[in-house]
């Protein structure tokens, strides 16, 4: 066990929490477009943050930020393009603004504007077609992979998970966010009357929200950056937060291919 646990960032990012928690929470209640114009909002600032992290011309950022946005706007309130339009209308603004930053930024640029297009839309989608309540247990699954994973790598420390791509997690850390989101799924299980199959697959959720951190993590790192942003106090970027959404909703994009779903 650690000798010390240092909470000392803990006031700022409860705060924070609840502020994000209110908004999405609201959001999602609503559903429909409110839930939609949010994941929009969600998507142009994540763009803006990847371009950001991997060029200093603010207006590149800003284009980048303004093409997601406008992407899974048009994904959600469709305009009567046909599917070819629409693959055309996302990969070749992607190529065209990952071939205007440096080239060794041109990849992660490119990929992560289509995972957070992707993502973003595959969560709307996912409101929509499995309703709130599912909804509701995909998300506290990501935040309890997160909460367990904070409080008990700050409590039990102990070995690193992966030290040279994020230096701060712990397979303690690891362990507590899968016992977390098990917890989650049966909270949904008893209360919701939800199959006990939940609960192995809130731990699968968990693992997916650890993977999409630890990308993220390594996109960073890879960028010299300690942060996504500023944007979140105590919590950094929106990407910062969202990472473990965009490693979720690839595992539902096989789930979805496989008919799981």
């Amino acid at each position: 066990m650690s000798s010390k646990a240092d909470f000392s960032d803990l006031t700022t990012r409860i705060a924070s929490a609840i502020v994000m928690l209110i908004i999405a929470g609201f959001t999602l209640w609503q559903g429909g477009a409110a839930f939609q114009y949010l994941l929009i909002i969600s998507a142009g600032l994540m763009a803006w943050e990847i371009s950001h992290m991997h060029d200093t011309r603010s207006w590149l950022s800003i284009v980048s930020g303004i093409f997601a946005a406008g992407f899974v706007y048009i994904s959600f309130f469709p305009i009567g393009l046909s599917p070819m339009a629409l693959t055309a209308l996302k990969l070749l603004p992607c190529l065209i603004l990952a071939g205007l930053h440096i080239e060794k930024a041109r990849f992660t640029v490119f990929a992560g504007l289509l995972i957070f297009m992707a993502a973003t839309t595959d969560l709307g989608a996912f409101r929509i077609e499995q309703g709130f309540f599912l909804t509701v247990w995909l998300l506290l699954c990501i935040v309890a992979s997160d909460v367990g994973g904070y409080f008990a790598g700050k409590i039990f420390g102990g070995p690193k998970l992966w030290p040279r791509i994020s230096p701060k997690k712990t397979w303690s850390g690891t362990l507590g966010g899968w016992a977390l989101a098990a917890i989650v799924g049966l909270i949904f299980v008893i209360l919701n009357a939800q199959p006990l199959l939940l609960i192995p697959a809130s731990i699968l959720v968990s693992i997916a929200a650890q993977a999409g951190d630890l990308v993220e993590s390594a996109v960073k790192r890879r960028a010299g950056v300690k942060d996504s942003s500023n944007l979140i106090p105590g919590h950094g970027g929106l990407l910062d937060r969202f990472d473990g959404v965009l490693g979720v909703c690839f595992l539902l994009g096989i789930a979805g291919l496989v008919g799981v779903y």
